[in-house]
């Protein structure tokens, strides 16, 4: 169900508030790319600091703008069961394919919380679910032996978005769960590696601005063209790494700003890249020609 590349796309500001039409046209072009999905107001499209008005916009625009093109699984996750039920609902109501339920961060609850947690929102709604583990970000993982019972327990969890960047936990996931349970990375680095040990694809940062090179990557190792696949993972690497250098979306909008595709302009507390690290992701992009 949730196989190849989904983008996980920045949301736009222009004067501080969202460019619906640069937001459109980005993607149009996602589209054009062949991406398998987008997936807005998840960590990339700065969900922290939309407020509810404005997530529950995002994702319909997305809707909107895919009009059944490509598969939309929007980011309804949050640290409060109640808050992610209604923004699930929401996403629902205006036509998203799925949702992505990241972790609750902060409040840190133990593995039969996070059970708890996602059980009532599998039971809220009609959606497929994709579990998102990111515990860089949240303090806590989704543990193994907590994905199974999910996926025993709620035929509508179909999936997770893994970032914890452990090829090993595709291994243990891949081991406790059905066949068709999808495991997407979270990570640009490690995909073709997630993708050997049984996963099936990416959430990536990095097709924000090369959509069609990472549609190939992933599609060449999903069709067994190996060498194809790690050719297109060494020219991507030097991306993927950079742009990652300061906080994600940092560099990816800036970016994108570079490429003339939207504004730069991130909320608070976020903030532009230093020189340094401007410079840096500058080479990065010009050897790619992506800017000049």
């Amino acid at each position: 169900m949730f196989r190849g590349t989904f983008t996980a796309l920045v949301t736009p500001f222009r004067d501080g508030t969202i460019d619906e039409n640069a937001y459109e046209q980005l993607i149009e072009w996602q589209i054009e790319s062949e991406v398998a999905g987008i997936v807005p107001v998840g960590t990339t499209g700065e969900s922290p600091t939309l407020d509810h008005a404005e997530h529950n916009r995002v994702i319909e625009l997305a809707v909107r703008s895919a009009r059944g093109r490509c598969k939309v699984i929007a980011g309804t996750g949050s640290n409060s069961t109640a808050e992610a039920i209604a923004l699930t609902q929401e996403a629902e109501k205006v036509g998203a394919d799925a949702a992505l339920l990241v972790a609750p961060y902060y409040n840190k609850p133990s593995q039969e919380g996070l059970f708890r947690h996602f059980k009532a929102i599998a039971d809220s709604t009609g959606l497929p679910l994709v579990l998102y583990s990111i515990p860089g970000r949240c303090g806590i993982e989704i543990g193994v032996e907590t994905v199974r019972r999910l996926a025993e327990k709620c035929p509508n969890i179909v999936a997770i978005k893994e970032s914890g960047g452990s090829v090993e936990r595709v291994n243990a996931l891949r081991a406790v769960l059905p066949g068709e349970f999808d495991i997407l990375s979270g990570d640009d680095f490690i995909t073709l590696a997630f993708m050997a040990a049984g996963g099936r694809g990416v959430v990536s940062v990095a097709s924000n601005i090369m959509p069609r090179e990472v549609v190939q990557m992933v599609r060449a190792f999903t069709n067994g063209e190996i060498e194809t696949a790690q050719k297109l993972h060494a020219k991507l690497y030097p991306l993927f790494r950079d742009l990652f250098i300061e906080p994600n979306p940092v560099p990816i909008k800036t970016a994108l700003g570079w490429a003339g595709r939207i504004s730069p302009e991130v909320r608070l507390p976020l903030c532009e890249m230093s020189e340094a690290n401007q410079q840096k992701l500058l080479a990065t992009l010009r050897n790619l020609n992506l800017v000049k």
